[in-house]
């Protein structure tokens, strides 16, 4: 089978589409032919050799986390799904035509492989942020960085729960904030004045990485109202950094139950080949996203 791959730590030139020997549904788990890979910070933060926690690896290794496909293969001790069952859910070493996944969920009636794939580690990342932050209905959210994956996720997700959003964006992505219930702004000179001016805010994330958790912090007076999954340097300004994922089987049965509701979409900007994987991580990592990007095999 075709998987990517990289042998050493770097940039997107490291990822190789290589031939591998296809992986194996072990107890627990199911193994599907991969229709679709969510494309997440995370996947290329690991590429680069960052440190985190939660993902510590060991080279050569594969890409991904997110997937969604067909069941090929069903290990002991799973039950409620057979080979031809199309699922999404998260595993290991996504890019590939064949992944294993270790969390998974029937795919919702209407959703396509390409949606479906962008949905796993977004939805479990905002449910984690959004506790974490303790956020509570009636209260005020800022979201730095809203316009990505998980972003379309806390926003929709937090007004379900009557929560109050601002969410800063660059200038194209602002009617699209609007659309999913936040008060939206744009970042870059004299934001901070700007979101004063939108009103008190009672917690704040940063979903981005862009160099604002002094701000952040400012904005809500209390280091402990405010959480980053994307700037490593947050512990230094006594700001929660959260990196370790929750219950994934948890999230997607919500993640079901928010789509069959039509309380979430999340939709997909661009659309990949598994041999453009590197460019993938290109315009990943230059942000400015509206929804999700994934890989289709």
């Amino acid at each position: 089978m075709k998987k990517v791959s990289f042998a050493e730590f770097g940039g997107p030139e490291v990822l190789q589409l290589l031939d591998a020997e296809e992986p194996h549904a072990g107890p627990g788990q199911v193994r599907v032919a991969v229709r679709a890979a969510g494309v997440n910070p995370v996947d290329w933060r690991l590429r680069e050799g960052q440190v985190l926690g939660a993902h510590p690896i060991e080279l050569p290794a594969g890409v991904g986390l997110d997937a969604a496909g067909v069941v090929d293969e069903v290990g002991e001790g799973v039950d409620g799904v057979e080979a031809g069952d199309p699922v999404f859910g998260e595993g290991a070493d996504t890019y590939a035509e064949f992944a294993v996944l270790s969390a998974w969920a029937r795919m919702p009636e209407g959703l396509t492989f390409e949606e479906a794939a962008g949905y796993p580690s977004v939805v479990e990342t905002a449910l984690r942020v959004i506790r974490e932050v303790r956020v509570r209905p009636g209260q005020t959210l800022l979201v730095s960085g809203a316009s990505g994956g998980v972003g379309s996720a806390v926003l929709q997700i937090a007004r379900a729960r009557g929560i109050a959003v601002i969410g800063t964006a660059g200038a194209a992505n602002q009617d699209y904030l609007r659309e999913l219930g936040a008060v939206p702004t744009t970042y870059g000179e004299g934001w901070v004045e700007r979101v004063r001016g939108l009103g008190h805010v009672d917690a704040a994330l940063d979903l981005a990485g862009s160099g604002v958790i002094r701000e952040l912090v400012e904005l809500t007076g209390d280091p402990r109202r405010v959480v980053s999954i994307a700037d490593l340097g947050a512990p230094e300004f006594g700001v929660r950094f959260s990196g370790t994922a929750g219950s994934v089987p948890e999230a997607l049965a919500e993640a079901v139950d928010l789509i069959t509701r039509g309380r979430l979409h999340i939709p997909v900007e661009k659309v990949y080949p598994l041999t453009d994987a590197a460019a993938a991580h290109i315009d990943s990592q230059a942000g400015h996203a509206r929804g999700r990007r994934v890989l289709v095999v």
